[in-house]
């Protein structure tokens, strides 16, 4: 039985269930926006040199969230893709891509926060522990500027936070006394968060379970998400280029161009590609953009051959030769009359090219070899898992099967649009 249900009535769902379940994150980023742009007309030197990263990401991710929905209604009436019936792979990538753009409204916990190991380390999955949060400094005492910083650490959390403290088991009396597995510890009650003259006490719940640092897994594979899509998305960029200027010029020129790209793709697909990884990180060192271009010029000779083959047979078109007798330029010739007509053959490759390059990024950061400890990334979150296995199946079990369903959805997902294209292609 078909599903009545529509990529449409995914992305409303999706939505949805963000809107509910982080409403208050929502309101504080867009409370956070208004002042910050306050800020920026008050003092637009301060206010440049406190926009961090992190900052800029969460700006962007609440505007992108308030304007998806608008946008996904405008497009479920011109574009037939959102009026498609849902399948698991489109809705398991629809998803994927909520978490890319969304992922600090989904969740503004840091994945590098680590404290109290003795509570926190290697917790299994649905597990709590009990979180007591310090007073900042009063508010009333700051300057304005330094209240809006203190609230930026408050709603976008850092790697650290001294303020926080995690336990196993809290009693309140005329002290607060938490327990940290066998150590006892005592403070004072004032020096506690309070809401409505009661000190605050938090259940920090972990969905997933915690790493051998006591970092929350499922931020970490949130935060993973997008590394693997950042790493997949501007590789296959770069291969795209690649490939098409290189496959243009070897159809169109001929000669002795063509034997020289030729040779040089052939260079490429005998040399083992390791080899080249640890040439140019060795050059670069390990970061995300070594890791784009490394596995973005590995890529690139599948789509070279590809669009060579097309150019070639293009030549011979009518329509070809007359936009050469017109006097179109090179650039038009390939963004007129070539693109058009070769564009989904392309795009299904660079589909399956996209599957290919987040395994290659995730064995690289198995390796060792990927986007380096700045970053949470599966094949590291799977590397350090493989220590704990036993005692902890979590660490490999989760970021293992995010990235087995997104190949699955990922190639599931092109084998579906090379149908579409081409109806001939039997199941």
């Amino acid at each position: 039985m078909k599903s009545v249900l529509k990529i449409f009535h995914w992305i409303l769902i999706l939505w949805l269930l963000i809107a509910v379940l982080r409403f208050e994150l929502v309101i504080d980023y867009l409370v956070l926006s208004v002042d910050y742009l306050a800020l920026l007309f008050d003092d637009a030197g301060y206010a440049s040199s406190i926009l961090s990263f992190k900052l800029f990401d969460a700006f962007l991710s609440i505007i992108l969230f308030l304007t998806v929905l608008p946008l996904s209604i405008l497009g479920k009436r011109r574009i037939n893709f959102f009026n498609r019936n849902l399948s698991f792979s489109f809705a398991f990538l629809v998803a994927l891509c909520f978490i890319f753009l969304f992922a600090p409204v989904i969740s503004n916990e840091n994945p590098d926060f680590s404290k109290n190991l003795s509570v926190t380390k290697l917790l299994p999955p649905f597990s709590s522990v009990k979180q007591l949060e310090l007073k900042f400094d009063d508010k009333n005492s700051l300057s304005d500027k330094k209240t809006f910083k203190q609230k930026v650490d408050e709603i976008i959390k850092p790697s650290f936070n001294e303020n926080i403290i995690f336990a196993d088991s809290i009693k309140l009396s005329g002290s607060v006394t938490y327990y940290q597995k066998n150590s006892i510890h005592q403070i004072p009650v004032n020096v506690l968060l309070d809401k409505s003259l009661s000190p605050v006490v938090k259940n920090k719940f972990f969905l997933l379970g915690t790493d051998e640092f006591g970092r929350d897994m499922f931020v970490r594979i949130i935060y993973g998400t997008r590394i693997s899509l950042t790493v997949g998305i501007g590789s296959v960029v770069l291969s795209f280029v690649i490939g098409i200027l290189f496959g243009f010029i070897a159809g169109y020129r001929g000669g002795l161009p063509d034997i020289m790209l030729n040779r040089f793709t052939e260079i490429f697909l005998a040399f083992p590609v390791i080899f080249l990884v640890v040439l140019i990180l060795a050059l670069f060192g390990s970061s995300i953009f070594s890791v784009m271009i490394v596995l973005g010029i590995s890529g690139w000779m599948s789509l070279f051959k590809i669009v060579k083959s097309e150019v070639l047979s293009i030549r011979q078109k009518d329509f070809f030769s007359a936009a050469e007798l017109i006097g179109l330029n090179k650039k038009q010739l390939l963004m007129k009359e070539i693109l058009p007509v070769i564009i989904i053959p392309v795009l299904v490759n660079l589909v399956f090219l996209f599957s290919n390059v987040i395994l290659a990024e995730a064995a690289l950061s198995y390796l060792g070899l990927g986007t380096g400890s700045s970053y949470p990334s599966w094949g590291s979150m799977i590397s350090s898992g493989q220590e704990y296995i036993n005692k902890a199946w979590w660490m490999i079990a989760f970021p293992g099967l995010g990235l087995i369903l997104t190949l699955f959805s990922i190639n599931s997902a092109g084998k579906i649009v090379s149908k579409t294209f081409n109806p001939g292609i039997k199941d």
